[in-house]
């Protein structure tokens, strides 16, 4: 039987943001940043909602989770966050692979200050694409703040 696939574990640029991983789950940059940094952790196995999680799948991805927000601290000088997952296509999940979003935050920065889902994560047209060279270099920026 053929493992389910989503474009997070079939696009090769994916590998290209990695930031960081353990044996369950893996984090990478968003193509589609609201600040600088805004990362995804996601499990390797595909699934669409938190509810099919394992409570392994669910400590080991919350795990990554606050090593990545301790990274971005450290590369952006963040001094907040902003965590949300989205499920469903109608309610924002434009992935149908879980995610949790971790967007740092910093004086001054342009991103949302109020949070309401739909305008949060799922604003089409909303936020510019970034350059997967501009993606690479942020991502070895993290790298090098993992610890």
């Amino acid at each position: 039987m053929l493992e389910k696939q989503s474009i997070f574990t079939t696009l090769p640029e994916i590998k290209e943001r990695s930031i960081a991983e353990n044996e369950i789950a893996w984090a990478f940059l968003s193509n589609i940043p609201i600040t600088p940094g805004h990362s995804l952790v996601s499990p390797k196995r595909v699934v669409e909602t938190m509810e099919e999680l394992t409570e392994e799948e669910l400590i080991d991805i919350f795990a990554l989770a606050a090593l990545v927000r301790d990274a971005l601290r450290k590369s952006f000088g963040a001094e907040g966050f902003n965590y949300a997952w989205n499920e469903g296509e109608k309610y924002g999940q434009s992935v149908p692979h879980f995610h949790l979003h971790i967007v740092p935050r910093t004086p001054g920065d342009e991103g949302i200050s109020e949070y309401e889902p739909r305008k949060f994560l799922y604003r089409p047209g909303s936020r510019e694409l970034s350059s997967e060279a501009e993606l690479s270099a942020i991502a070895k920026q993290i790298r090098q703040n993992i610890s």
